[in-house]
C-alpha cells in the first residue's frame, strides 16, 4: 500500500473515531438541528479543518495550521453556547465560565503560537515533509480537528447538557485547579520566550524560574487545566458521557508520549546531552510535574 493511500486511510480512520465520539460522549447532550450538539460539534471541527487544508496545501504552508486549531475550539465552544441557549433559553454558572475558560485559554495560546511561528519565518519544521505531500497534509488536519474534539470534549459536555447542577464542590475544586495550570502555562510560556529573546542565551537551555521546577512546566499547566475542566463536569455526566474523562488523559499521553515531552528530550539530548550543567539539569529538574529546586 503506497503512502498515500495509507494517509487517506489514516483520514478516513481518524473521521470516524471523531464522529463516533462525538455522538456517544454526546448522548446527553441538548438536540440542535435535530442532532446531539456535541455531534455536530465533532463534524465542525472537522469541516473547519478540512477547509483550511486546501488554500494551505495549494500554498504548501503551515502557517495557520496553530491559528486554525484555534478558531476551532472557538468555533466549537461558540456552536455549544450557540445549542444550550437556544434549548435552555440562557446558560447557567458553570457552562458561562466553562465557555469563558475556553475563550480565555485558547485566544491566549492561540495568539501566543501565531507570534512563535511568524517570528519564525512562518514555517514549523515538524511539517517539512508533510506539506509538501497532500495525503499526509490532509491527514495532519484531520488529526488537529480530532485533537480538539477530545480535548475539549469535557468543556462541550458541560456547555451542551441536557442536565444542569448548581454550582458545588466540584465547581470550585475544578476551577482552582484549571486556574494553577493555566497560570503555569502562561508563565512558563512568557519566561521561555523572554529567554530566547536575549541574546545573551542564545545557544544555551533554558533552567530559569518555573524551568527550575520543571524541565517542562508549559506541558505541566496544559495537562492541570483540562483535568480541572473535567473535575466541573463531573456533576453533569452520566451514562456514555462519561467518555469525556479521555479529555484529560489524551492531553497528558499526547504531550508525555506522542508529540511532547519525548520529541522534546531527543532533541535536548541532541543539543547539549554532552554538557555537564544540562546533565546536572536534567537528573535534578522533574520532567514534568514541579519540584522546588535544592538550591
Amino acid at each position: 500500500m503506497g503512502k498515500s493511500v495509507k494517509s487517506l486511510a489514516v483520514v478516513a480512520f481518524v473521521t470516524v473515531i471523531a464522529i463516533a465520539f462525538s455522538g456517544f460522549a454526546g448522548s446527553g447532550s441538548v438536540d440542535v438541528f435535530g442532532s446531539p450538539a456535541m455531534y455536530l460539534t465533532g463534524w465542525l471541527a472537522l469541516v473547519i479543518n478540512w477547509v483550511a487544508f486546501v488554500p494551505s496545501a495549494i500554498a504548501k504552508s503551515d502557517k495557520f495550521y496553530d491559528t486554525v486549531g484555534a478558531i476551532t475550539y472557538l468555533s466549537v465552544t461558540a456552536f455549544a453556547v450557540y445549542a444550550a441557549i437556544a434549548h435552555h433559553g440562557g446558560l447557567d454558572t458553570r457552562s458561562m465560565v466553562v465557555a469563558a475558560m475556553v475563550a480565555v485559554w485558547c485566544i491566549r495560546l492561540g495568539t501566543f503560537l501565531y507570534i512563535r511561528i511568524h517570528a519564525a519565518g512562518g514555517a514549523d519544521s515538524r511539517f517539512d515533509k508533510i506539506r509538501v505531500n497532500p495525503p499526509r497534509f490532509l491527514a495532519a488536519w484531520t488529526l488537529q480537528a480530532l485533537w480538539v474534539i477530545l480535548t475539549a470534549s469535557a468543556a462541550v459536555a458541560i456547555i451542551t447538557s441536557e442536565a444542569r447542577a448548581p454550582i458545588d464542590v466540584f465547581f470550585y475544586a475544578g476551577a482552582a485547579i484549571w486556574l494553577v495550570g493555566f497560570v503555569f502555562e502562561t508563565v512558563a510560556d512568557a519566561q521561555k520566550s523572554a529567554f530566547k529573546k536575549d541574546p545573551a542565551n542564545k545557544g544555551k537551555f533554558i533552567n530559569v524560574g518555573l524551568w527550575r521546577w520543571s524541565r517542562h512546566p508549559n506541558y505541566f499547566g496544559e495537562i492541570t487545566l483540562w483535568f480541572g475542566m473535567f473535575v466541573i463536569a463531573i456533576p453533569i455526566l452520566s451514562g456514555l458521557s462519561w467518555l469525556v474523562v479521555i479529555s484529560p488523559i489524551f492531553v497528558y499521553l499526547l504531550l508525555t508520549r506522542i508529540s511532547g515531552i519525548n520529541l522534546q528530550d531527543e532533541q535536548a539530548k541532541e543539543r547539549w546531552g554532552d554538557d555537564p550543567a544540562y546533565q546536572a539539569y536534567r537528573k535534578n529538574t522533574p520532567a514534568l510535574f514541579p519540584k522546588p529546586p535544592s538550591a
